[in-house]
């Protein structure tokens, strides 16, 4: 079974489960705004790799819901919020929270999917002490969200160094996918050699996957990305594309002209193409899916070590289908 396969399996599993913890209540915008982005779907990879991390440890994959599920409210929490800070209108083809419900319904619906998650962990059942290392994993994962979010918010404008760039991208995207993978190993009854490597499994895929997501968002088609494509270019987000562009255009005259693109709030989409004809000239679009080609083929060598399963594969599937995606 192919990644995309496995995926809409489990997101039909999650679905009921992902639906079951949002009760009807009052106030009615609220319950509705939370709603919004956990039952839409999406690719739902976290939760995923949650479920397969712990059955291929040997784990009852069904140990791993509640954390799946809690995990996949984390991060709808985060998008909630990313959208709010960013000014986009669109997420998965939808309108966002914060346009349809307004700025202060959107901030709650975040809150109310962040604590719905703790709530969730804890109907887990497992031991105290894989418990304690769960919520290990999975708070840290949340304060380095809050941190990488704002490293990201902080870099707008500016060039920042490649290193820079993979911290920031480490802490924004990897370390949630790390609570996920982490968390149902843990789940699944794994020794702490088992799970740093798992960890380190999702940090790299991870890795791979919001580098692959950075082009997609300047070079995707908004029409199955279902983002707002060039807005990382107006709002001058200096992903692996953007640092290794201005070292590598070789015409003053033409980096001056992407310099000028770049940041550029008002630029016009013909503005936006010439910006991506030149980062496909310079080579930069091509050095950041070799080097998130790089990051996927060592999150696979990370896992090499388990035990041959229907699980493993996918999680090895996974890594492959972050970086060969069209969303």
């Amino acid at each position: 079974m192919n990644a995309k396969d496995y995926l809409k399996k489990i997101s039909a599993e999650l679905d009921a489960p992902i639906k079951k913890y949002i009760e009807d209540e009052e106030p009615r915008d609220l319950i509705e705004a939370s709603r919004q982005y956990p039952y839409a779907g999406g690719k739902r990879m976290r939760p995923a790799m949650a479920i397969a991390c712990c059955g291929a440890v040997g784990g009852d994959r069904s140990k791993a819901v509640p954390l799946a599920v809690a995990v996949e409210y984390i991060h709808n929490f985060t998008l909630v919020h990313d959208d709010l800070m960013d000014g986009d209108e669109k997420r998965r083809g939808m309108t966002t929270i914060h346009v349809n419900y307004g700025m202060p319904t959107a901030v709650l619906a975040g809150d109310a999917l962040f604590a719905k998650a703790f709530q969730i962990i804890a109907d887990l059942d497992v031991p105290d002490s894989a418990m304690r290392g769960i919520l290990r994993y999975v708070t840290r994962a949340v304060w380095d969200l809050a941190r990488g979010q704002q490293m990201d918010i902080n870099n707008e404008g500016r060039i920042v160094s490649e290193d820079e760039y993979i911290e920031t991208i480490r802490l924004k995207t990897s370390v949630l996918f790390a609570a996920a993978a982490a968390g149902g190993a843990i789940a699944g009854g794994a020794d702490d050699k088992t799970v740093a490597a798992i960890n380190g499994y999702a940090i790299d895929l991870g890795l791979g996957f919001q580098m692959y997501d950075d082009y997609l968002g300047v070079a995707g088609e908004s029409s199955k990305t279902g983002k707002s494509v060039g807005n990382d270019i107006r709002k001058g987000k200096c992903t692996v594309m953007i640092t290794h562009a201005m070292g590598h255009i070789k015409d003053v005259a033409e980096l001056e002209e992407f310099k000028g693109i770049l940041g550029k709030m008002d630029a016009s989409d013909k503005e936006i193409g010439r910006a991506l004809d030149i980062l496909e000239r310079s080579g930069s679009i091509k050095y950041a899916l070799d080097l998130a080609q790089k990051k996927v083929d060592a999150a696979i060598e990370k896992i090499r070590f388990l035990p041959e399963s229907e699980e493993k594969e996918f999680m090895i599937e996974l890594a492959r289908f972050a970086i060969d995606r069209d969303v």
